[in-house]
């Protein structure tokens, strides 16, 4: 089995309880999931099986949407409605959807944020939600990440202050945590706030609507048809650019040669070799050889 299958992760379990569950269904240990979603967060999940395992780093670097929720007038230690109560302050003021919007705006683009103490950047060796779970309080450090695009879902003119709560949805660069969002949009309206609730729609190239339940996988293995659930390790890559290349050329990238850089070569960074549809490596310029591109990944040699 090679492919990715996009998974639609339940609330209640972690990420690796879906990998460890998928590799008893499917009976195989190449596995891997393509970025965490927190327990009590559902959504899309690509799974790699088999030689796909070699991508899942491009999957989970590239952008991801959600569909979440911010409640204004108290925080958690989690940033999240799952998180021990730190501060409350009622919403005592008219907040209208212009001013909510204005934030939003100010949002977009490249925004500086601190991990939350439960999450699982780590320092110094331990992830940060080891020391929070001690009550022992670390220096984060900061990152910049990217946010594409950040717009309210609902039509509302004012937020009701007996129950302060609105959607949004984000697209989102690697990196990026949607809690602290929710909690940095209260932060400039003048409010505690966490994230109420939150469901990924989008990873990559993957979308809600491309997904199969744990159930439907248990199903496709029942009737024997587990190829119907995984779709091409090509599609993992689609965002990148590509290059078809001719049959002597391919049996070169396929032992992982270093080549003369083509004169249509594109300007990013990794470039996808494709031969008769199939990708068979991704290439880089070589850093010290001008001239010169060299494999990242050869991922089919034979």
């Amino acid at each position: 089995m090679n492919g990715i299958l996009p998974l639609w992760k339940p609330r209640g379990m972690t990420s690796h309880d879906c990998v460890f569950k998928l590799r008893k269904l499917l009976r195989t240990k190449k596995v891997g999931h393509t970025g965490t979603l927190d327990p009590e967060v559902s959504g899309v999940l690509p799974i790699c099986i088999g030689r796909a395992t070699k991508i899942a780093e491009y999957i989970t670097a590239s952008g991801k949407t959600y569909e979440g929720e911010v409640t204004l007038g108290s925080s958690t230690t989690t940033e999240d409605a799952w998180g021990e109560l730190v501060e409350e302050k009622k919403v005592d003021r008219t907040i209208t959807r212009a001013e909510v919007e204005e934030i939003l705006q100010s949002l977009t683009g490249d925004i500086v944020q601190t991990p939350p103490m439960f999450s699982a950047v780590k320092v110094n060796g331990k992830r940060l939600y080891e020391y929070a779970r001690l009550g022992i309080e670390v220096e984060r450090p900061s990152r910049t990440v990217h946010i594409h695009k950040l717009q309210l879902l609902e039509e509302w003119n004012e937020i009701d202050i007996d129950d302060p709560s609105f959607s949004f949805e984000v697209a989102c660069g690697k990196g990026t945590y949607v809690r602290t969002l929710a909690v940095e949009i209260g932060n400039r309206l003048g409010y505690p706030a966490h994230m109420s609730a939150l469901t990924r729609t989008q990873s990559a190239s993957f979308r809600k609507e491309d997904c199969f339940t744990l159930e439907n996988v248990k199903e496709f293995v029942e009737n024997e048809n587990t190829k119907g659930l995984l779709l091409p390790l090509e599609m993992g890559l689609s965002h990148l650019p590509k290059m078809a290349i001719s049959d002597t050329l391919a049996e070169k990238v396929k032992n992982g040669a270093r080549l003369e850089e083509p004169e249509d070569w594109p300007e990013s960074k990794e470039v996808v070799m494709e031969y008769q549809g199939k990708v068979i490596a991704i290439y880089q310029r070589h850093p010290d050889k001008p001239g010169i591109i060299k494999p990242v990944k050869v991922l089919f040699n034979d």
